[in-house]
């Protein structure tokens, strides 16, 4: 059997050399400072050591302390951590991706991920800010663009970047409709934040857009989608984003031509992430769906 001192003696003394003093460590022990400093005293009569030095204002620990304290600190970090690992948690992941590729993409899909995963929660930030996969507790991040996305980082690719024309039905059969590129002419092109009409106009007409086209603008491809599917002109946006809106027939692709950029789609992870099986499971679910 193991010489061990008491665990009460050992708690006792661990808290006093982390505070310095019997009060405070008494405090977070929920026990009197009597029975701390009882605790201690009987710790350094059982290895017959002094550990601390009792001043007016505190404690200050002895060379012999100072040698005890770190190795019992982590045998109780040790316990702690064994007890959390064996422990069940609630096993959560947050994925941090753009409000629009959240509200087209990502949303409609999370109901299936929870009935095929129902013992893994789902935390969405939805920004577009870029991640700090150390400060901001994400595990996942969906990124448009081209890798690497940063040091450290491991970017896998969801889909690429085929970027369609779309509009509402009634829009592409109406008085003035639309079959080809140069009939956008008589519509009003939705613009947002990513700027591709001009590259899709010139590739489309092999000419540079009139100047004249009418344009309106929006900060999100997610607005600017809505408002197709308000008959309110025609918008470019990744095809993968609309796929559902075709699907049901809100909207719809008037003519064959597309533009594929070099800015795909990426799930986007720590190298050493901090939960790695939880991770892994997530993202290929979402490589899965693309």
């Amino acid at each position: 059997m193991r010489d061990m001192p008491p665990l009460n003696s050992l708690k006792a003394f661990e808290a006093s050399g982390r505070h310095l003093n019997f009060r405070i460590a008494a405090e977070e022990l929920g026990v009197t400072q009597g029975a701390v400093a009882q605790q201690v005293r009987s710790l350094e009569n059982l290895l017959n050591i002094k550990l601390f030095n009792r001043l007016a204002r505190g404690l200050s620990l002895t060379d012999e302390g100072r040698r005890y304290l770190p190795p019992v600190r982590r045998a109780f970090d040790m316990i702690a951590e064994a007890t959390e690992n064996l422990a069940p948690t609630d096993a959560v992941v947050t994925i941090s991706t753009t409000p629009s590729f959240a509200t087209r993409w990502l949303v409609p899909r999370l109901g299936v991920f929870s009935e095929e995963h129902p013992n893994i929660r789902i935390r969405l930030d939805a920004s577009p800010a870029l991640s700090n996969f150390q400060t901001d507790g994400v595990d996942i991040a969906i990124r448009q663009g081209k890798p690497p996305f940063g040091p450290g980082l491991v970017a896998d690719p969801l889909f690429g970047s085929e970027v369609i024309a779309v509009c509402h039905p009634e829009l592409a059969e109406g008085p003035q409709p639309i079959r080809a590129p140069d009939d956008l002419h008589h519509h009003v092109l939705l613009e947002d934040a990513h700027g591709w009409w001009p590259l899709f106009l010139e590739a489309a007409m092999h000419d540079s857009p009139a100047p004249d086209m009418r344009t309106m603008n929006f900060n999100q491809t997610s607005l600017a989608i809505d408002a197709a599917i308000a008959s309110q002109g025609v918008a470019l946006t990744n095809h993968a984003l609309v796929s559902h809106e075709l699907e049901a027939g809100r909207l719809c692709q008037p003519f064959a031509h597309s533009l594929t950029t070099d800015e795909g789609f990426y799930i986007v992870a720590p190298r050493a992430p901090r939960n790695p099986a939880l991770v892994a499971v997530v993202r290929d679910w979402l490589i899965a769906q693309s």
